[in-house]
């Protein structure tokens, strides 16, 4: 797993560029008019998103395209499934006992 990878999840700003990409390709222009944030704000969290291996950019002319790469993404779910696991032995754990009490 990239070790930047929880610091780029971290942002609000950075999920809804990944939310965004899950349709599909956009431009950087695309992206910028969605979250309602400055160019040099976008392409920070863009470069972010890059360096932690999210997403992709591909050059098409002048035009920058981004692309979702969601084995980074697989990779934190893969991650806190383990904990996922835990909480739900616990939660049962507590449902047992509530019901012993409340019967």
């Amino acid at each position: 797993m990239h070790p930047d990878i929880f610091g780029a999840l971290a942002n609000p700003s950075r999920r809804t560029i990944l939310d965004s990409l899950r349709a599909g390709p956009l431009t950087a222009g695309e992206l910028t008019g969605r979250l309602a944030l400055s160019r040099s704000s976008a392409s920070e969290h863009l470069t972010v998103l890059k360096e932690a291996g999210l997403i992709r950019e591909e050059r098409q002319g002048r035009h920058r395209i981004y692309h979702l790469q969601a084995e980074g993404l697989q990779e934190v779910g893969d991650w806190l499934k383990h904990y996922e696991q835990y909480w739900n032995r616990r939660l049962d754990a507590l449902g047992e006992l509530l019901d012993k009490e409340n019967p």
